[in-house]
């Protein structure tokens, strides 16, 4: 590997780039998936290839191959210089990066039970029953359940001199119980929704999470939504379960402090932000409870890796802290447009068919002090609620609306009744105005997201948010 990276660097330096580097990436991946019974899928596959990227005449030039071959390194090597100067006839400004030191190194994730060498059958057998468990009731007329593994080899080398080798791993389960009954239907996710929890892990993952354990309790919740009361509508107080909590940290503060977006460079797909540069380090972004560090080091991270693919090594910082707004996520390309000579480590690619791009960071909400029983003591009149079931926000990521599996309303302290169909709407600057109470960190959790999309063509990235319960006061709840 490190003679084809010599050769992709020798051969893009040769024909004019100033900068280039070369990602050459093996990933392993397996997908099964339950239904009511039997296997709905099982993907098991392989892929290898390799991705340059360049600057020359102040522009970007990228290609890729799955040919990962010496005749094909110098042909895709020469091809992503040809693509840069062609890009320099439409450039506004030339491409800097921040310097950066030079590392040769190699990291991997941390794991006890490697989930490729646990037998699919023992996977399958777990699912099943777990599937059982859920279709007990007639009234489920639909259960989901499944686990996914991927394994990333990656080998990346830069013409700055950095050399380094990765191994990536993660693992992931989850299942949902669909209840049909009295004109309605409605679903109860465990872990969490979209095909639950994800953690750069283990199989120990898989073991931990209780999944049996949960099924029953998952499934009542389930046939108990058909007869809930809908939410009501209202100001009121707003608990926000972990689960539920970590999709509002990754809409409402992960994607608008993403520097390339603020600049404009994701505006036709997925919009900018209301984070701009004049509002960094003046911007009142929450209460002086809500503190949010990004972390690229935090054990069982999505995001958590050595280096990014711009061969800048991992770190952690705040992007809210005491309530303002300090920090952003950037690559060594954008840091400099806001006066910063470092890079935040926070650039990715989805394989090395995609190019290297901002992506959130593992992104925290740190805890507070609170116990969740007396959370729920100290609220008047209030909802709590959990588990993501619909998401919208507009382009500048200021104005939101969630909706949740369940809810519970709370009157004088205590739950009174079980809630479907529970919704909030608000004003990022506003919403995290209102918290006050934080739960403490026995109630905390790392949420994976595994499926965050950005960028055209679209490139999916991964990354996890740490929370716990948590208090919003006077919350629009229960729009229809």
């Amino acid at each position: 590997m490190k003679d084809f990276i010599h050769l992709a660097l020798d051969t893009a330096t040769a024909r004019g780039a100033s900068y280039a580097d070369i990602r050459i990436i093996q990933e392993e991946h397996e997908d099964i998936q339950i239904k009511n019974g039997r296997i709905g899928s099982l993907d098991q596959a392989t892929t290898f290839g390799f991705g340059v990227r360049v600057i020359a005449d102040g522009a970007w030039g990228f290609a890729c191959s799955s040919k990962v071959e010496r005749s094909e390194i110098e042909k895709i090597s020469a091809l992503a210089v040809d693509i840069a100067h062609a890009s320099a006839s439409l450039k506004i400004e030339d491409i800097q990066l921040t310097r950066e030191n030079i590392y040769t190194d190699f990291w991997t994730t941390p794991y006890v039970i490697d989930p490729f060498r646990v037998p699919l059958e023992e996977k399958i057998n777990l699912l099943m029953i777990i599937d059982k468990i859920l279709r007990k009731d007639k009234r489920i007329k639909v259960a989901e359940s499944g686990m996914s593994f991927k394994r990333e080899h990656q080998w990346l080398g830069t013409s700055e001199g950095s050399l380094i080798e990765q191994i990536l791993l993660r693992s992931g389960a989850g299942y949902s119980a669909h209840a049909v009954g009295k004109g309605d239907t409605q679903v109860r996710s465990f872990p969490s929704s979209f095909r639950g929890q994800y953690a750069s892990m283990g199989y120990e993952l898989i073991n931990n999470l209780k999944l049996v354990e949960n099924a029953e309790r998952t499934r009542k919740e389930a046939i108990g939504l058909l007869s809930a009361k809908p939410c009501p509508s209202g100001k009121m107080d707003l608990i926000l379960g972990g689960d539920q909590l970590a999709l509002q940290i990754h809409e409402s503060v992960g994607h608008p402090t993403e520097l390339d977006r603020v600049f404009g460079a994701e505006e036709s797909f997925a919009g900018s932000s209301f984070a701009t540069p004049e509002k960094y380090k003046n911007l009142r972004y929450g209460s002086k409870i809500v503190n949010l560090v990004a972390d690229g080091t935090v054990p069982g991270g999505l995001a958590t890796v050595g280096y990014d693919d711009d061969a800048v090594r991992s770190q952690r910082w705040h992007i809210v802290k005491d309530g303002m707004f300090t920090g952003y996520q950037t690559n060594r390309e954008y840091a400099l447009k806001v006066g910063e000579n470092k890079s935040r480590s926070c650039c990715r690619a989805d394989g090395f068919t995609r190019i290297p791009m901002i992506r959130i960071n593992n992104l925290s909400l740190m805890p507070g002090t609170w116990k969740l029983d007396d959370l729920i003591k100290d609220t008047k009149h209030g909802i709590l609620m959990e588990t993501n079931k619909s998401w919208s926000i507009d382009q500048m990521r200021l104005n939101f609306q969630f909706g949740c599996e369940i809810g519970w309303e709370i009157k004088n302290g205590k739950k009174i009744r079980m809630v479907k169909n529970p919704t909030y709407q608000g004003i990022t600057p506003e919403f995290w105005g209102s918290c006050d109470a934080i739960c403490d960190n026995q109630h905390w959790t790392l949420w994976g997201v595994a499926n965050c999309g950005k960028g055209q063509p679209g490139q999916r990235a991964e990354m996890s948010h740490g929370t716990s319960p948590t208090r919003f006061r006077g919350v629009n709840v229960g729009i229809k």
